[in-house]
């Protein structure tokens, strides 16, 4: 978890290197947010978070996510049904492992988070955006 210290000094600047990345990062989030990897199923610290907050980028503290929109998928990764505006994610296409995929980027720093499916609750608009744990800081409000 991080205070708005915290993001405050990650939006102050980004690095322009892997190196610096590496040096801001540690190993399992450089694996995943600068090589788009992922954690695995049901291990990551937000899966099963309740806590009312918002969720930013641990990458450079862009805000993503907000906990009205979290809800429990049972996919094994943080589940939410939307981002806190269009403007806070890019979405590409994601052609990796055989499949066809929508990639969750951070609009601030491009950094993988996870991907976005057509099968969250159609009663709130039918996407299920599964993020990576690693990827993510929940500031609790």
């Amino acid at each position: 978890m991080t205070n708005s210290t915290d993001n405050d000094t990650f939006l102050t600047g980004l690095p322009s290197t892997e190196a610096e990345w590496r040096e801001r990062l540690s190993p399992e989030q450089f694996r995943v947010l600068r090589q788009a990897g992922t954690e695995r199923a049901f291990t990551g610290e937000y899966v099963d978070t309740d806590e009312e907050g918002s969720y930013h980028c641990a990458a450079c503290g862009n805000l993503l996510f907000d906990s009205s929109s979290k809800y429990h998928s049972g996919c094994g990764w943080p589940s939410f049904t939307e981002a806190v505006a269009p403007s806070a994610v890019e979405l590409l296409e994601d052609r990796s492992h055989g499949m066809i995929r929508t990639e969750v980027r951070c609009a601030r720093c491009h950094s993988h988070l996870g991907h976005v499916f057509d099968d969250g609750p159609r009663d709130r608009g039918g996407q299920r955006y599964c993020m990576n744990s690693v990827a993510l800081n929940l500031e609790e409000r």
